[in-house]
């Protein structure tokens, strides 16, 4: 299958699912800066997007994307590597024109990938899941937390600030990774001319950057507030 088989085919796969994790990580900051204004109103969309039929289809569909982005990304930077044999010893130095980003794909999607097993370890764990299992909702530090108070759990949290520094880890190297990656899916997808290459490279850095800063607003919002 073309998809699978080529190279273009499966950065073709990698463009689509990170364009649309990319939107995902859009409306997911949008909804973590509510807790800036309003703890109210933030609970008022943890409980929306709890474990309703529509928000379950949502989550199963976002793994799907994850798990294809990530996968094709490997086996693609796998049989790169095997390409390439033994000259990918020969070079001491990075190309010209060529980010640092872009020879370290592989190594910021790790970081990447450890940074999700942690937000889905103190967010997802404790208020959808909890909501699947039909608790009263995750117990920490002795107190029960319900599975629709995303404000609490957002300021227990980011009180340390050990969690806050692997967050913050996180959100830099998924920016370097989004900066890459979004010039990159467009390139693949043939949005590739010369005026508007450069173009969608300053577009993607200023969108990628404004995310970013959107969720590591939050972080140190809650930090500070702690201390």
């Amino acid at each position: 299958m073309w998809l699978t088989d080529s190279s273009i085919g499966r950065k073709v796969v990698m463009s689509i699912t990170g364009g649309a994790l990319i939107f995902f990580l859009t409306f997911h900051m949008a909804m973590n800066c509510v807790a800036l204004f309003s703890g109210d109103a933030y609970n008022a969309v943890c409980e929306f997007l709890g474990a309703n039929w529509y928000a379950l289809v949502g989550t199963v569909g976002l793994a799907i994307l994850v798990a294809l982005h990530f996968i094709f990304a490997f086996v693609l930077t796998i049989k790169n590597l095997k390409a390439r044999g033994s000259q990918r010893y020969a070079v001491t130095e990075r190309p010209k024109n060529v980010e640092w980003a872009s020879q370290n794909m592989l190594v910021l999607g790790i970081i990447v990938v450890l940074g999700l097993v942690l937000h889905l370890t103190d967010f997802w764990a404790n208020m959808q899941l909890q909501e699947i299992m039909g608790t009263a909702g995750a117990v920490i530090d002795g107190k029960t937390i319900s599975p629709t108070d995303g404000a609490a759990l957002i300021e227990y949290n980011f009180s340390s600030l050990y969690i806050v520094i692997m967050y913050i880890i996180w959100l830099t190297a998924l920016w370097f990774h989004l900066s890459h990656g979004f010039w990159s899916a467009l390139q693949t997808l043939g949005w590739n001319g010369k005026t508007w290459f450069c173009r969608w490279k300053v577009i993607g850095n200023i969108y990628v950057t404004i995310v970013i800063l959107g969720f590591i607003a939050v972080v140190l919002a809650f930090y500070f507030k702690s201390l």
